[in-house]
This record gives C-alpha cells, sequence and structure tokens, in this order.
C-alpha cells in the first residue's frame, strides 16, 4: 500500500478542493424516479422531437462516446451547423448553469431549448412538440404513470421534467474518485504528480468542484486574445451575446473536465483537437505560463484519469 506523506497530504487538499462527487444530481423541484428516468431516457433517443424526426437529444450528445458527437459543432435538422461546441452530456446536471454562456439554469431547462431551436432540431412550437406526442399511445400511457396528478400529462414542462431526471443520472465516477475517498494506489504516480502540478500551476482557479468545472464563468484570454492561440474562424463574444454587458466579453462557463480525454474538440468553438495543445493553450492565455513538455505529459495523465464508467444501460 501507498504510504508516501506527500500523496498523503495530496489527498487530503484534493479532497477539500474536489469533493464527493454524488451518485445521482438531485433536483428538489424534479423529484427522480424510476419511471420518470425510463420515459426520459426514452424522449432522450426519439427522432421524434425533430421537426423531420431525423435527430434526437443522442444525436448531438451521444451516450456512446461520452455524450459528445466529437465534431467542433453539430449540423441540425436542416443542415446547419450551430456556432457552439456540443457540451458533454454527462456530469453536467452538477453543474451551475447549462450551455457555454449560463444562460439556462438546470438541465430542465436546457432540455427544451434544442427542440425549438430552428439550428438544432428546430421544431416550430412547444404545442406542435406536445401534439405529436400526443398522438402516440404509447407516450399516452406512460406519461399518465409518470405524471399521474395532471389532467394532461403531456405538456412541455414534463417533456424537460422526464429528460432532465434521465440527465441527472448520467454520472461517471473514475479512479480518481477512488483517490480522493483515500485510495492512495487508485493513481499511478505520474498521475499524482499531475495533479499536484494541476493544483500548484493553478488550474484549480477555474476547474475546481466535484466535477472539475462548471462552477464559474472566466473570461477566455486573461492575458492575451484567445483567438490568436485557437486560431478560431469566428470570435465568439460569450455571454456578452446575451446580457450586452462590457464585463461578459469573451466570458464563457469554465467546463468540467472529467471526461475530457473523450470529449475533443476543445474549447466553446471545437477549435483545438489535440487535448495537450489545448492545455498548452489554456495554461498560456489564462495563467501566462509556458509550460514544459514533462509538465504538459503529466497533466495530460492526471485529465486521463478523470475518465470515467459510463452508467450501465444508457
Amino acid at each position: 500500500m501507498e504510504t508516501n506523506p506527500e500523496y498523503a497530504a495530496l489527498q487530503k487538499t484534493a479532497s477539500s478542493i474536489f469533493g464527493k462527487l454524488p451518485l445521482v444530481a438531485d433536483n428538489p423541484n424534479n423529484p427522480i424516479t424510476a419511471d420518470k428516468v425510463l420515459l426520459g431516457k426514452k424522449l432522450y433517443f426519439d427522432n421524434r422531437l425533430s421537426k423531420d424526426n431525423t435527430q434526437s437529444c443522442n444525436t448531438c450528445h451521444n451516450l456512446e462516446t461520452y455524450g459528445v458527437d466529437n465534431l467542433s459543432t453539430s449540423p441540425g435538422n436542416n443542415g446547419g451547423f450551430g456556432t457552439r461546441n456540443s457540451p458533454t452530456v454527462f456530469n453536467a446536471a452538477l453543474h451551475m448553469s447549462q450551455f457555454w454562456d449560463g444562460r439556462e439554469p438546470d438541465v430542465e431547462a436546457q432540455a427544451g431549448g434544442p427542440i425549438l431551436n430552428p439550428v438544432e432540431m428546430a421544431m416550430p412550437s412547444e404545442k406542435i412538440v406536445v401534439e405529436r406526442l400526443s398522438k402516440i399511445e404509447e407516450y399516452n400511457t406512460i406519461f399518465s404513470k409518470v405524471f399521474p396528478d395532471e389532467k394532461n400529462p403531456i405538456n412541455y414542462k414534463n417533456i424537460q421534467n422526464a429528460i432532465g431526471a434521465f440527465e441527472r443520472k448520467l454520472i461517471t465516477p473514475s479512479r480518481f474518485d477512488d483517490f480522493i475517498a483515500g485510495d492512495l494506489n487508485a493513481l499511478s504516480t505520474i498521475e499524482k504528480d499531475g495533479m499536484q502540478l494541476f493544483i500548484s500551476t493553478g488550474c484549480i482557479a477555474c476547474h475546481s468542484g466535484n466535477v472539475l468545472g462548471g462552477n464559474i464563468y472566466q473570461k477566455f484570454g486573461v492575458y492575451d486574445d484567445y483567438w490568436k492561440y485557437t486560431k478560431s474562424t469566428k470570435i465568439d463574444e460569450g455571454k456578452f451575446v446575451v446580457s450586452k454587458k462590457d464585463g461578459d466579453k469573451y466570458v464563457f462557463k469554465a467546463p468540467s473536465l472529467r471526461n475530457i480525454e473523450k470529449t475533443y474538440p476543445y474549447f466553446h468553438d471545437g477549435s483545438v483537437n489535440n487535448l495537450k495543445e489545448a492545455v498548452s493553450i489554456m495554461a498560456k492565455v489564462q495563467l501566462n505560463k509556458d509550460l514544459s513538455e514533462k509538465d504538459l505529459n503529466s497533466l495530460i495523465a492526471f485529465l486521463n484519469s478523470l475518465t470515467g464508467e459510463l452508467p450501465k444501460n444508457i
């Protein structure tokens, strides 16, 4: 067994910075039941939630590939592409808000957006979505079972709540969590050294908490313009697009780093495919640091330890 006092101290520090990953992301306003989760899963995979019956939530957030489609931006119902990268749905329910600009408070609110977005699933209105599902006998039966006290259980809010309940169970613990829980042997030496570096270099300023991110807004490009390094074709002004406040220019929600090895390409516009390059860019534009190859390799080893187990029966 590992008894190195340095790593025991690291475990203690890391535990206080990152905390424990829950098994489920509860929402008191949307109680999770087994039947609601099953309904949410069915809706999540149903192409009938898109205008031409061609796309489901899973199209852009593929659960078999860690909740992403590995494209810079995703094609929608009509063939057009969105302007921002589709982030992973895994562990997203633990974020403080949803979307890169944080414009929705939770996964329930988020679930309703893409269905009506003309560039994404392109349904004309909530009313049309409800009418379409109401013509499907199976949905009438299931919605009545899940929402027994409602006269018209098939409504847009219940669609959102069901999908949200399903997403709240999409949590991916990894060996990193075993280390946090006290198993000092759960990570290799280079992974532990990478974690130490992750903390000491300052990455934890934005990537702390149980999903290592998702809990803070930050300007992308503190020390220099991000697009000089990402070679982004479009300069995205982040939260400013929604708020119109000057202080929100180039500000985005810091993404979770769980499963980061699998959720390429990186950044809000999917402009960088390689994780080592992405880490190097972040060190430079956020922390004004040039990392050595050795340090980069240690950090990548640590980040790879955040690749979790996908839930069974997804």
